[in-house]
């Protein structure tokens, strides 16, 4: 089933893990007695548009909100339907895992219509779970398991944002500041664009657990629960990392800042210990009458010498103030 019809693919679940793919032609067809039907589309698509507005049966203002360009997690029951926008991270070659891809879906007792626009790897799962077999037997099934992928995939990347805040706080004595500072703003980047959707996200799993909807049976809303409490450890891990990874650049900057100083002093030294000798270099530089030492031949190894002396002299004064 290829995607120019908007049709990802689509199943009728048989109940016991497995399920029959089908076509447009199937699902105009489809009644609840013949199992439950899952739709994964393309909502980028004009046929899956005009499918949803014209013969979904839909309320037309979930409709909108399935189509629309920019979505953040939200769940909204209508009688014992219920519309769900979920965030996972971005897994497609290529992709920043940050830039989290959208998955609209829209539930009632026999029907599950799931979208898309670029690939969500938690739906291929299910979908190779479908063909071997061990998939979803109903859509509050395929609702926890969803869920459970996104958050699977989630734990990865949060994973990997404390690793490098790890490595960062242990090299912040060693490295390079160029090399870090790049480093630490990827960090805090990531660490931000993920809050974003996962935050709100925490929200609207927590809010499902007690959303009044006769399909979702107790069993379920346990394992709701366990994803909320999951999802909600990943954004006390974000805030932590992006904490962390803040008190290390300030670190880094009190290093620069340090450095800074160090080379600001040693040039303040010794532009004070050639200050006086320039003075004297510049006065017997004066090209006018009456300059002393003019017809002397040593004169220039004695000015040399009382120059050199006046350093020496000008370092002993600095060491013993302790200004060096």
């Amino acid at each position: 089933m290829g995607q120019n019809n908007g049709l990802v693919f689509s199943y009728i679940v048989n109940g016991k893990g497995g399920g029959s793919p089908i076509g447009w032609e199937e699902i105009n067809k489809w009644t609840p007695e013949k199992g439950v039907l899952w739709l994964h589309l393309d909502y980028t698509n004009d046929r899956v548009r005009k499918w949803l507005s014209a013969e979904s049966g839909i309320d037309p203002v979930l409709c909108e909100a399935l189509i629309a360009e920019d979505t953040r997690p939200r769940v909204v029951s209508s009688q014992n339907s219920l519309l769900l926008i979920l965030r996972g991270v971005n897994c497609n070659p290529g992709a920043d895992p940050e830039d989290m891809v959208a998955l609209r879906m829209w539930f009632d007792e026999h029907r599950i219509i799931s979208m898309r626009h670029r690939k969500v790897m938690a739906i291929d799962d299910i979908h190779q779970s479908i063909n071997a077999g061990k998939g979803p037997s109903s859509p509050a099934e395929f609702l926890v398991m969803t869920a459970n992928r996104l958050v699977d995939r989630m734990a990865e990347v949060v994973a990997g944002i404390d690793d490098a805040v790890d490595e960062l706080e242990e090299t912040i004595l060693t490295a390079e500041s160029y090399e870090l500072r790049p480093k630490l703003a990827n960090v805090r980047r990531q660490s931000i664009s993920l809050r974003r959707y996962i935050a709100p996200q925490r929200d609207v799993l927590a809010r499902l657990q007690n959303e009044r909807i006769s399909w979702l049976s107790d069993i379920d809303r346990v394992h709701i629960r366990e994803v909320t409490e999951r999802t909600a450890r990943f954004v006390d891990d974000i805030d932590s990392a992006r904490d962390r990874a803040a008190i290390t650049q300030e670190e880094l900057n009190n290093r620069l800042s340090e450095q800074m100083n160090k080379t600001m002093y040693v040039l303040s030294i010794v532009a004070a210990i050639f200050l006086p000798l320039g003075l004297l270099t510049g006065l017997l530089g004066i090209n006018v009458g009456g300059i002393p030492g003019t017809e002397n031949k040593t004169a220039f190894t004695v000015v040399t010498l009382l120059l050199i002396g006046i350093a020496f002299v000008e370092f002993w004064i600095f060491k013993k103030r302790r200004w060096i």
